[in-house]
């Protein structure tokens, strides 16, 4: 997507399989400053996940797939596949919650399996671009198939823009390109509808404020910060049209796990009857969960995210302020669980569906038989 008027992905490299330059946006910096991190270790793909550098489902896949490439790199020629292993580890330890780091990492590991770390090498890396590449393909396509549900709404109230609300951060700074859930919005303001998208700012750590609203204003989509608890109040005044977000994992039954905050916006849209799509490709659903409730592993970081913010002071300066009194202690759960009643359909790179076992069957027949296989021998 755009930055300034210039393209940019998420992650790329240098193209050279053996020279280990892996480049990314680091979203820590944003929206107050545009910085472009250089990795060149496993421990540095650690610590750009595991920091939140990268985030959002498909990107955290991207990285780990990357970072899997530059521990092959790093490896000895002797104890190669246990040293891999090793690496394995270390990235699937860095995010907990999102599932497409381990499906990333097992790609990967398929890959090179029985190769020599010479054949490994440009194996691994080959992987790597792969699976960026499908990633945003995958997002286009949501963009693609999503639109009819915007023009549908666009004919619905003529007159006035289309009115999208979104939490968290699942656009293409998610992502490698074009993003999820904001995925139809753009497909649907390139196209010339009118659009409004409401931002949940998404505390503790403001998502939404911090990368979704700099990431709209790129592309001049119009917009709107709000408190996270103001949505509700929206969805009663017919100021929403539609909820659209994106998601960590989602379960064979239609459970969706997703930023914290997630779960009230689909109570309010319900209680409202507001249609609530969740956007993913295929990478993000976790074929081998029957219940999201029980089986989805939920993050939870550090204090002081909770504890403390940061902010533009001036330009060129930012600072970190203490929000709550001296020796307040917080507890900080990243992710919570929708059920899958909640939500009105899924929005994915094959179709829209409904979010039930049998309409995620209808889009993914193989995948799934396969989690039921991989289920039934756990």
């Amino acid at each position: 997507m755009l930055v300034q008027g210039t393209h940019y992905r998420t992650i790329w490299t240098g193209g050279d399989p053996f020279r280990g330059d892996l480049f990314i946006i680091d979203q820590t910096a944003l929206p107050h400053a545009f910085r472009i991190a250089r990795l060149h270790t496993l421990e540095e793909a650690c610590e750009a996940i595991s920091g939140m550098l990268v985030r959002g489902a498909g990107l955290i896949g991207a990285a780990a797939a990357h970072g899997f490439w530059l521990a092959a790199l790093q490896a000895p020629d002797q104890g190669f596949h246990g040293f891999m292993e090793e690496a394995s580890a270390a990235l699937r330890a860095t995010r907990p919650t999102a599932v497409n780091l381990e499906w990333a990492l097992e790609r990967q590991k398929k890959r090179i399996a029985g190769l020599g770390r010479q054949q490994a090498v440009p194996a691994a890396f080959a992987e790597a671009c792969a699976i960026a590449d499908e990633d945003a393909d995958c997002c286009r396509r949501i963009g693609q198939n999503g639109l009819p549900l915007l023009r549908r709404a666009a004919q619905a109230h003529p007159g006035r823009p289309v009115e999208v609300l979104t939490h968290c951060n699942a656009g293409w700074l998610a992502f490698v390109d074009h993003g999820s859930a904001l995925a139809p919005v753009y497909a649907a303001f390139d196209e010339g509808l009118p659009i409004h998208v409401w931002v949940d700012e998404t505390r503790p750590r403001g998502q939404g404020a911090a990368l979704t609203s700099w990431e709209l204003l790129q592309h001049g989509v119009p917009h709107d910060i709000i408190a996270d608890n103001a949505g509700g109040h929206l969805m009663q005044r017919g100021m929403v049209d539609m909820v659209i977000t994106g998601a960590d994992r989602v379960a064979r039954n239609g459970d969706a796990a997703n930023k914290i905050g997630t779960y009230l916006k689909a109570l309010a849209a319900a209680d409202n009857h507001v249609p609530f799509y969740v956007a993913l490709p295929s990478s993000t659903f976790d074929f081998g969960i029957r219940d999201g409730m029980l089986g989805i592993p939920i993050e939870e970081r550090s204090p002081e995210e909770v504890l403390f913010a940061s902010g533009a002071l001036d330009p060129g300066r930012t600072a970190r302020v203490l929000l709550g009194p001296p020796g307040a202690t917080a507890r900080n759960w990243a992710f919570d669980v929708t059920p899958a009643r909640l939500i009105t359909g899924f929005i994915t790179e094959r179709g829209v569906c409904a979010a039930t076992e049998e309409g995620i069957a209808s889009m993914y027949p193989e995948a799934l038989d396969a989690g039921a296989r991989e289920q039934r021998h756990a």
